[in-house]
């Protein structure tokens, strides 16, 4: 019953969501309204049930609006109808092949740049539409009228397109306060108050303005839907077109759900998933809607809204299926100019400055502005081959991308001057194309000094290994020395016996915001002796910080330097053997931590009062608006040793054994459970985890948004000897493993 509760309530969320985004999608498109409302209906109810991932809502999707702007006009609505009808069969074929995975290989930059692209004919289009014009066949035609339209617009249309718009930038910015009120105010989507307030001042003004026009019933004046008249080569482009985009979309918005899936929900079934997006299709085509992909605004608004099941997404079909029937009239009152102003903010978003941060720093940005440049003066298919294109090309020249530096080693302590040293970074692809680059600096090295080689690539043909290992012997006969970093010595002892049958392999390397292997001895030798202080080795630590991770963490530190958007609230112990970004194989501005001694939690009103734990909560989830609270305890934990002994061990310490007395509830806890096989440190630093959980449920705020499902409580731990964590199953009390594979 409760899982039916939250059901019901997301379904009227996206329900109000999917309403003005149909019918403003179909309007673009240049297809009748109703096919918007068809679209919408089969999209929640076939893809619903038949589709593989259980959050995620189908319907008419803003990134198929050009390809079906084109196709109505080039081959008419019937024949469109049936160009999505074949794209549909296309999509069940390839999701009855199995090869759903495989349309993830196509380049986030090219996507995002696809996207962008859309977003911008969006704008161009419908900016006529809001300043009463109508748009015309291309966007560089829209671009080129755009200034003629601004100097002459029609009044009312362009005055309600304003309203809409600053009602959707007002609605986003409205303070949401905690209670039932706040609550409520946020799972009402911003188009639904945005569009009924243009309609109510349009209806109750009398201002003149062109308004949606639907037939008398949803498929009344339905027609079969007809073959298109071309070539034949030019048919099948569209529906592969149709078939591949819309597929592509619906299994990125899948993706993007899952990660965002509450626990018990099934991860998403991608085959299964497009099998149901071509159901849809099919059937949509048929009834005369307009192709069906996930779209993830409504996805999104599924899951903030509490969805647990596909019910939220079937019952969101036929809450629009209700209203098509019934309240016909009232969306009949709905000004395009107001749907219009709703896409061309739709549009804006699409184009996410954002996206092509993140891209700049993984250098594929020349991808994105192809594809969007594409997009806007060729066509979407164009623009998409395009960008691939352009992929390509970079990927090529990554292959033969290579850095190669090389420094020499002052020492910084020592009587004498030992004999000169040398640091050598080659970074990047190491093949036959780089060898003359690499052997060249290898050369210079002076004969005689020992030589730190740190082979820093992604991958190392056969006549690269050769060329490295032939100058090791030589060097090393003259008197010098090489030591290679983290490579497997049985690289060399291979090579050494005349075994060159293989190219070598290069071991893992470190995270590269964690290059913390081999630092001992590195940090050693480049101090000149292992008689070294502390605070010595600490600076050598930062100096090779400086050196070799502050490069590259930049990009991302100048990003993160205004603002954190951490995404996980992670408590845990200040035991040295715990390193969070680890464990969890994060970075910088993923986790916000708080470590304090056993990983507790004050208990709300505690007699022993301390707060600094709750403010990092408050803060965690007020300010950052982080939805997932972690806490982490660990095997042989000092704090659950001295709650086992009493305390006696730390007595003379005030403020330790003042801090310890957060711990008796999981002392008692523990001492009420019966024995198991575990030692009893094991079971009670378990047992602290669970008991910390329930503790941060104390806090009335924190409990109410927990039980409403905004914010989720996960508990770790981490078994130092075997470096393994396991999660815990809080209905079994339990701690299992985590599953070897882990939805992403």
């Amino acid at each position: 019953m409760s899982t039916l509760r939250h059901d019901l309530l997301a379904s009227f969320v996206v329900f109000l969501v999917a309403i003005p985004l149909s019918l403003g999608i179909a309007v673009a498109s240049g297809a009748p309204i109703a096919a918007g409302l068809i679209a919408a209906i089969v999209g929640g109810i076939v893809a619903g049930l038949v589709g593989g991932s259980p959050l995620q809502v189908s319907g008419p999707a803003a990134g198929l609006t050009v390809i079906v702007a084109e196709l109505v006009q080039t081959y008419g609505w019937r024949a469109t109808c049936t160009i999505t009808l074949l794209g549909g069969l296309l999509q069940i074929a390839l999701g009855a092949s199995r090869v759903a995975r495989a349309a993830l290989a196509v380049s986030p930059a090219v996507v995002h740049g696809m996207l962008a692209g859309v977003g911008l004919v969006l704008v161009l289009a419908q900016a006529h539409v809001v300043l009463g014009g109508s748009p015309q066949q291309s966007a560089l035609d829209n671009l080129r009228e755009l200034p003629g339209q601004i100097l002459d617009p029609s009044t009312h249309p362009a005055l309600l397109g304003g309203i809409t718009v600053l009602a959707l930038l007002a609605w986003s910015r409205l303070p949401r306060g905690g209670g039932r009120f706040g609550t409520a105010l946020r799972l009402v989507p911003g188009p639904l108050p945005a569009i009924a307030l243009a309609t109510l001042t349009a209806w109750s003004l009398g201002w003149t303005a062109p308004r949606v026009d639907l037939p008398d019933s949803l498929l009344g004046g339905w027609q079969a839907p007809v073959m298109p008249h071309g070539t034949p080569h030019a048919i099948v482009g569209a529906v592969v077109s149709v078939g591949l985009v819309a597929a592509v979309e619906s299994l990125l918005c899948g993706v993007a759900v899952d990660r965002r899936r509450p626990a018990g929900v099934p991860r998403a079934d991608l085959d299964r998933d497009l099998l149901g997006q071509g159901a849809a299709n099919a059937v949509s085509g048929l009834l005369g809607g307009l192709p069906v992909a996930g779209v993830i605004v409504r996805s999104t608004a599924n899951v903030e809204a509490g969805a647990r099941t596909r019910a939220s997404t079937v019952l969101h079909g036929v809450w629009v299926l209700v209203l098509a029937l019934l309240c016909g009239p009232v969306i009949e009152q709905v000004p395009l100019a107001a749907l219009a102003a709703l896409l061309m903010v739709l549009g804006f978003r699409l184009m996410d400055t954002a996206r092509v941060r993140d891209l700049r720093h993984h250098r594929e940005a020349p991808a994105y502005f192809a594809t969007l440049a594409g997009v806007v003066v060729l066509g979407l298919g164009e623009g998409v081959l395009l960008g691939i294109g352009i992929m390509a090309v970079l990927a090529l020249r990554r292959l033969t991308r290579l850095s190669v530096r090389a420094e020499r080693l002052v020492p910084v302590s020592g009587d004498e001057p030992g004999p000169p040293r040398w640091h050598v970074v080659v970074e990047g692809t190491l093949t036959f194309l780089g060898v003359p680059k690499l052997t060249r600096l290898l050369q210079s090295v002076p004969q005689g000094a020992s030589v730190d080689l740190d082979l820093d690539v992604d991958f190392m043909d056969h006549a690269a290994f050769d060329a490295v290992h032939q100058w090791r012997l030589a060097h090393e006969r003259q008197g010098g020395r090489v030591d290679i970093d983290e490579v497997h010595e049985t690289w060399y002892e291979g090579a050494v016996t005349g075994d060159m049958s293989s190219p070598p392999k290069k071991s893992p390397p470190a995270r590269w915001w964690a290059p913390w292997a081999n630092r001992r001895r590195r940090q050693e030798a480049e101090l000149d002796g292992p008689e070294v202080s502390p605070s010595a080795l600490l600076l050598a630590g930062v100096r090779e910080y400086h050196g070799r991770t502050a490069p590259l963490v930049r990009p991302i530190m100048a990003e993160l330097s205004m603002e954190q958007k951490p995404e996980h609230l992670f408590i845990t112990c200040v035991d040295s053997r715990v390193v969070p970004n680890i464990i969890t194989a994060s970075g910088p501005g993923d986790l916000f931590i708080n470590r304090n001694v056993g990983n507790m939690v004050p208990r709300h009103g505690s007699r022993t009062p301390d707060d600094s734990v709750a403010a990092t909560v408050e803060y965690a989830t007020s300010v950052l608006d982080i939805r997932t609270i972690t806490i982490c305890g660990h095997s042989n934990c000092g704090a659950m040793a001295a709650l086992l002994a009493g305390g006696t061990e730390v007595e003379h310490l005030e403020g330790l054994t003042r801090w310890l007395r957060h711990g008796n509830q999981s002392l008692a806890r523990f001492l009420a459970t019966e024995h198991t096989d575990e030692p009893p440190l094991t079971r009670l630093c378990k047992i602290n985890v669970m008991q910390q959980l329930d503790n941060l449920l104390t806090y009335p705020w924190l409990r109410e948004r927990v039980e409403a499902g905004e914010i989720e409580l996960v508990g770790l731990y981490l078994d130092l000897k075997t470096a393994n964590v396991q999660v815990l199953d809080r209905p079994a009390g339990t701690f299992v493993p985590v599953p070897d594979e882990v939805t992403l």
